[in-house]
């Protein structure tokens, strides 16, 4: 692959909307351009095959690189646009969330597996997701990579994370960054937060993110809005002021049912913050630490409703604990990696790509 090649990446939302999807597109977007390539993210939610057809002919890219098989991918398949695509490297990635295809039905599966067989590279960013990948497409194992991922650049303005959430000194507040959709799991974790606020009137949590289901984005407001002694709701804090919106918590929360390597944790990680987040294997692995290290945070079992209550008021009495973790989390911090790293493995994968396309091509 040359300096200057035109890559364009398909993701479900695009910034300046703030999604984890957002966040990591835009995040290799900057990295690719300092490394002399043109790219272009575009959202896939609203796209149709003819809006896709008129964005290839526009930018007449080298590479198409669909982030998320289902959502962004499944435009690959349609023969218009598979006719267009020809001569082109086609990359896919794999988040959490196309990775469980166990738990996917027949029709979602059958559509991840064409666009993975549809591409000439595929990547993701958990190494789980890799070993998930292999069992079910032991037959593409050479054509999937792992690419590190880098939690973003920190901006530098403000955002008083303490304010919004209405604490007292005394209050210990924790913070759910996501968009509000069933699989982030945040109507279960207010309604969670109900019984922490009544066993333990500290316990304050600020949720952060747009509805993307709308049923239960209703469903959830209208219980935030009845919860508003203990819980507060924020359509979104500016990218360049997650920093310090972290920095305002005491504990982070990820309370995803299904979900690769989160944004949320790598940034709240990076900025010292304990974790609280649900047992899924992805996220075991990044809070384990590993090597004996200390841990940067706690899990709870998605099994047990009650489990993420006793796990939240044992933060809130055990302030010990709390540092414990923040330390953890700061020196796990050192040991995440770069923009660099990350860009460097993704550049590896296009060029894979672009050799498969053309000994598929000569052939």
């Amino acid at each position: 692959m040359k300096k200057g090649s035109r890559i364009l990446i398909l993701s479900p939302t695009a910034f300046p909307s703030i999604t984890g999807n957002a966040t990591t597109t835009e995040r290799w977007r900057q990295s690719l351009v300092k490394k002399g390539h043109i790219v272009q993210v575009s959202a896939t939610r609203n796209l149709n095959v003819a809006g896709l057809l008129g964005l290839i002919e526009r930018f007449k890219p080298d590479i198409v690189h669909a982030y998320h098989a289902f959502h962004s991918g499944v435009l690959l398949l349609d023969p218009r646009i598979a006719r267009v695509c020809e001569g082109l490297s086609i990359v896919v990635s794999l988040p959490g969330t196309d990775a469980d295809l166990e738990g996917a039905t027949q029709a979602r599966r059958d559509i991840i597996i064409k666009v993975c067989r549809s591409a000439h590279a595929i990547g993701t960013q958990s190494t789980v997701i890799i070993e998930h990948l292999e069992q079910y497409l032991p037959q593409l194992v050479d054509r999937i990579f792992y690419i590190p991922k880098a939690p973003s650049e920190p901006g530098d303005h403000t955002f008083d994370l303490r304010v919004q959430g209405r604490c007292a000194p005394e209050d210990v507040l924790f913070f759910l960054p996501a968009g509000i959709r069933p699989v982030k799991g945040n109507l279960e974790c207010l309604r969670a937060f109900q019984k922490v606020h009544q066993t333990n009137p500290a316990a304050k949590i600020v949720f952060s993110g747009h509805i993307l289901d709308a049923d239960y984005g209703g469903l959830f407001k209208r219980e935030v809005d009845r919860s508003n002694d203990f819980a507060r709701w924020i359509q979104s804090v500016p990218p360049a002021a997650m920093r310090s919106a972290y920095e305002g918590a005491d504990v982070v929360l990820n309370c995803s049912f299904s979900e690769g390597l989160s944004n949320v944790l790598l940034e709240a990680i990076s900025a010292g913050r304990p974790l609280l987040a649900s047992d899924i294997p992805s996220t075991r692995q990044l809070i384990h630490n590993g090597n004996g290290a200390a841990r940067c945070g706690l899990l709870y079992n998605l099994h047990d409703p009650d489990d993420l209550c006793r796990q939240a008021l044992r933060l809130i009495t055990d302030a010990p604990l709390r540092r414990s973790m923040s330390e953890a989390a700061k020196n796990k911090a050192l040991t995440l990696p770069t923009p660099d790293d990350e860009v460097n493995a993704l550049i590896h994968v296009y060029n894979t790509a672009w050799r498969r396309e053309q000994n598929t091509c000569k052939a």
